[in-house]
C-alpha cells in the first residue's frame, strides 16, 4: 500500500441565506490573494480540494461565463505543480437561476462540469457537490440555507437532485476527461441515544449514507430507506438512479467532534436549544462529546464501518476542530493515526486533509449571519497586514507528511475530548479516565508561582491538559545561573514561560539593583539556558518602554525611550534576551486584570466603590488593558507556533486609567450596586506619583491583532469573575 498521503483544502463555503450569498472566500480575503497558493504549495501537500464555484463563474446564466478568475487561480495552481481536486458546489444551492430543488438542477450542473471541463482538461480529480447529505439537511430539512425548506420531502428531493447531478456531470466531464476521478465528501459520524429512543438512532445511523448509497447503486426499491425515500421520489427517480450508479473512485468522510450525535429522551438534563424531536417524541439532540451519556468513539472506527460498507478507497477529506493551537494540532495528530490504525485493518486509506487552511468565518452559527467569527485553521489571517501567517498546524502537516510521525511533546498528552473536561452536561460518575499525569511527560516550566500572570499560566495550562511546572523562586532562582541550569537540566522541559520578575513600578525607583536583578539577569539567564538546550523561551515586557510622547499605539519597532526604573529594567532585558537567544518570544503587555486574581486595578476600584470609597485614577495616561485569560490563551498559542522576536498583545481599546475605572464601574454597577460617580480623575502631576509616567503607553501591532476588544474582554471578565468585591 502507497504511504498515507497529506491533502489540502479551504473552507469555501458560498451560501445563500435568504437573497443573500455568504462567501468564505470573500471573507478570509482568498479571492484576492493569489500570494496564498505559493504558501499552499510550500506545505507539500499532495493534492488541495479547490473552489471552482458555479455561482463565481456563471452567476447569470449557463450562456454567460467568466472565466478569468478560475483562469489565473488554475493557472498558478498547475504552474506551482499542485493536483487540485475541483469543488462546484461547496454547500450552495447554485446560482440564482437555481436551487437544490429546481428539477433542472441536475442539467444545469451538468452543463457547467461540461464547459469547466472543456477548458481545464488536465484537472482529473473532482467533487461536483460538496457533502450532498450535509447540504440537503441545512438547506432543506432544517431550513437554514437557500431554498429554507423544512420537511423530509424537500430533502429527499434535495438529495436526489444533488446524486443525479453529480451524476450527470461526472458523465459531461468523462467525455472530456475519461480518466476523470469523483472524490464524493460527506460528514459521517454515528448516532447513539437513550433506549427509548433507539428507533430513531437507528433511522439516523442508515439515513448518514444515502448520498454514497445513491452514487454506488446500492439503493433499490428494496433498500431500508425506500419507504423513507418514496416520501420525495418517483418510482421514475428510482429507476434512474438504478440504472445509472456513479461510484465515487474515492469516498471522502469529513469527520468532526460534533459529527457523531446524541439523542437523549431525558430533555431536562440539557439547554433548551438542544430541545427538538421527530413529531413523534422529543428530545434532546446534541454532540456526543458534550455528555457523559455517551460512548466515546474513536475516529477509525468510522473509517471502518465505511470502508466494510463500500469497499471503495477513503480520503479523511476534512480535518478541523474549534479551539486553542494545541487542540487543533491533537486533533489533525489523533486523525493521522486514526486512518494509519484503519489501514492497519485492511482500509484502504489514501488520505488525510487539513481542513481550512484559512481558517473559517462564522461556522458557530452555520454560516446564517456576518459576525465575522473567524476561526484559525492550518494559517491565521489576524495580523496587521491581513497576510496568512503559519500556525502550528503547519510545521505538523510538514512533519507528518515527511516523517509519518511527530514527537512534539503537546501530542503525547490528550486533547480535552479526551477527558473529563469535555463534559457539559449530564455527567456520569466514572465514566472516564483522570488526565495523565503531569509527571510523565516534558513539562512546560512556568516561573513567578506567586504571581498573578504565572497563577493564570498555571491554570490555563491545566484546562488545557498542558503538563507544567509551576517554580517558586526557592525552587529556582533566575538570577543565579548555576541554579536555573540546574533546575532545567533535571526538568527537562520542552518550554520555559517567564512570569517573574520585579513588578513594582514606584518601588523600583528606590531598589533598581534588586529590579534589574530579577528583570533583566533573571530574563537573561533563562533566554540563555533555552537556547543552550533547545528549549522555547517566552519572556514578558512592558508597554512602560516607551516615554509616552508618541500620539499614536506604539508598534514593535518603534524605539524604545523608558522614563523610569522599572521600563529601563525592561527595556535592558529585552535586549539582553535577543542577544543570547534570537528564537526568544517577548511578549509586550499592558494593565492585565483577570476574574482569577485578588489584586489588579479592576477589582481594587470594585472594591473601593462597594464600600463607597473615592476612587483616584490617571485621567491623562492612555492606555490598552489586557484581559489575563485572552493574554495566556494567545501566548500559548503563539508559542505552539514557534513565533519569536517582540510582539505586542493587549485587548483593542484605548483608555485612561480614569476612564477605564469607569468602564468597569458601569459595566458593574447593576450587579454590585455601585456608584461611579466615586470615581475622581487626576493628572499625572497630581497623583506624584514616585515613577514617572508617560502619558500614551498605548501598544498598537505591526504584527498580530489576535485579541478580542476590550469592552468584550470587560463583559467576559464579569461573567468569569470569581472574587466579589466585597470580600
Amino acid at each position: 500500500m502507497e504511504p498515507l498521503e497529506m491533502w489540502a483544502g479551504l473552507e469555501c463555503t458560498l451560501n445563500r441565506v435568504g437573497e443573500r450569498y455568504i462567501d468564505q472566500s470573500e471573507k478570509n480575503g482568498h479571492n484576492k490573494r493569489l500570494s496564498d497558493l505559493k504558501l499552499f504549495a510550500d506545505l507539500n501537500v499532495k493534492k488541495i480540494r479547490y473552489p471552482c464555484l458555479w455561482e463565481l463563474v456563471a452567476p447569470d446564466d449557463l450562456d454567460h461565463f467568466d472565466w478569468s478568475y478560475m483562469d489565473e487561480r488554475l493557472g498558478e495552481i498547475k504552474r506551482l505543480g499542485i493536483t487540485p481536486i475541483a469543488g462546484f458546489l461547496h454547500h450552495g444551492s447554485g446560482p440564482r437561476y437555481t436551487n437544490l430543488l429546481d428539477p433542472d438542477f441536475p442539467t444545469k450542473l451538468a452543463s457547467y462540469a461540461r464547459a469547466f471541463a472543456t477548458r481545464y482538461p488536465w484537472i482529473e480529480d473532482f467533487t461536483p457537490v460538496n457533502e450532498i447529505l450535509t447540504t440537503a439537511r441545512f438547506s432543506c430539512l432544517y431550513g437554514h440555507w437557500y431554498p429554507h425548506a423544512r420537511d423530509h420531502s424537500s430533502f429527499v428531493k434535495a438529495v436526489f437532485n444533488q446524486v443525479k447531478g453529480t451524476i450527470l456531470a461526472m458523465r459531461a466531464i468523462r467525455e472530456i476527461i475519461p480518466g476523470a476521478r469523483l472524490i464524493q465528501t460527506d460528514d459521517l459520524g454515528r448516532a447513539q441515544s437513550t433506549e427509548p429512543l433507539k428507533y430513531q438512532v437507528d433511522f439516523e445511523n442508515e439515513r448518514r449514507w444515502l448520498g454514497w448509497d445513491l452514487l454506488c447503486g446500492k439503493t433499490n426499491k428494496d433498500h431500508h430507506m425506500a419507504w423513507y425515500l418514496r416520501g420525495g421520489m418517483q418510482d421514475e427517480d428510482f429507476d434512474w438512479i438504478i440504472n445509472n450508479p456513479c461510484p465515487p473512485d474515492v469516498i471522502g468522510v469529513n469527520h468532526y467532534h460534533l459529527s457523531n450525535r446524541f439523542l437523549d429522551h431525558r430533555m431536562e438534563l440539557y439547554p433548551e436549544w438542544a430541545h427538538g424531536g421527530n413529531g413523534i417524541d422529543k428530545y434532546a439532540d446534541l454532540g456526543a462529546v458534550d455528555t457523559g451519556q455517551s460512548e466515546l468513539l474513536d475516529p477509525e472506527s468510522v473509517l471502518m464501518e465505511t470502508w466494510e460498507r463500500y469497499y471503495i478507497p477513503i480520503a479523511v477529506t476534512e480535518v478541523h476542530t474549534m479551539g486553542h493551537r494545541d487542540a487543533q494540532m491533537r486533533w489533525l495528530y489523533q486523525m493521522w493515526n486514526a486512518a494509519k490504525k484503519a489501514r492497519a485493518l485492511g482500509a484502504d486509506i489514501k488520505a488525510i486533509t487539513p481542513w481550512s487552511l484559512l481558517g473559517t468565518y462564522d461556522w458557530h452559527k452555520l454560516c446564517t449571519i456576518c459576525e465575522m467569527f473567524y476561526e484559525p485553521g492550518v494559517y491565521d489571517l489576524r495580523s496587521s497586514d491581513k497576510k496568512p501567517r503559519q500556525t502550528g498546524l503547519s510545521s505538523l502537516i510538514t512533519e507528518l507528511s515527511t516523517n509519518g510521525d511527530s514527537k512534539h511533546p503537546i501530542l503525547q498528552t490528550p486533547g480535552w475530548w479526551q477527558t473529563p473536561r469535555r463534559i457539559l452536561w449530564a455527567s456520569k460518575t466514572g465514566a472516564f479516565s483522570p488526565l495523565w499525569p503531569k509527571d510523565k511527560h516534558r513539562p512546560i516550566v512556568i516561573t513567578g508561582a506567586t504571581g498573578t500572570l504565572g497563577q493564570a499560566f498555571a491554570r490555563i495550562c491545566g484546562a488545557r491538559n498542558i503538563p507544567y511546572s509551576l517554580l517558586r523562586r526557592t525552587d529556582m532562582d533566575i538570577a543565579d545561573k548555576d541554579s536555573v541550569l540546574k533546575v532545567l537540566t533535571r526538568i527537562n522541559p520542552w518550554a520555559v514561560i517567564n512570569t517573574a520578575g520585579y513588578v513594582n513600578v514606584d518601588a523600583a525607583e528606590s531598589d533598581s539593583d534588586k529590579c534589574f536583578r530579577e528583570n533583566v539577569q533573571g530574563a537573561t539567564n533563562l533566554a540563555a539556558a533555552c537556547a543552550e538546550q533547545n528549549i522555547a523561551f517566552i519572556t514578558f515586557s512592558s508597554d512602560l518602554v516607551f516615554d509616552g510622547t508618541s500620539a499614536i499605539p506604539y508598534l514593535e519597532s518603534d524605539k524604545v525611550s523608558p522614563l523610569n526604573v522599572y521600563g529601563r529594567s525592561k527595556a535592558e532585558s529585552e535586549t539582553r534576551v535577543m542577544e543570547v537567544n534570537d528564537k526568544a518570544l517577548i511578549i509586550r503587555t499592558s494593565s492585565f486584570f483577570g476574574p482569577w486574581d485578588k489584586h489588579n486595578f479592576v477589582i481594587n476600584t470594585l472594591r473601593l466603590l462597594a464600600s463607597n470609597t473615592e476612587v483616584t485614577a490617571l485621567n491623562d495616561s492612555i492606555i490598552t488593558p489586557t484581559y489575563i485569560p485572552d493574554l495566556v490563551n494567545a501566548t500559548l498559542d503563539l508559542l505552539l507556533d514557534g513565533e519569536n522576536g517582540i510582539v505586542h498583545l493587549t485587548n483593542k481599546g484605548e483608555v485612561s486609567w480614569a476612564d477605564f475605572a469607569r468602564i468597569a464601574a458601569e459595566t458593574a454597577k447593576c450587579k454590585f450596586e455601585l456608584d461611579p460617580a466615586l470615581i475622581i480623575g487626576k493628572s499625572i502631576e497630581e497623583m506624584n506619583l514616585k515613577a514617572k509616567r508617560p502619558r500614551n503607553s498605548t501598544l498598537g501591532s505591526e504584527r498580530f491583532e489576535i485579541l478580542p476588544s476590550l469592552e468584550d474582554a470587560i463583559n467576559r471578565y464579569f461573567n468569569q469573575l470569581e472574587i466579589h468585591p466585597q470580600n
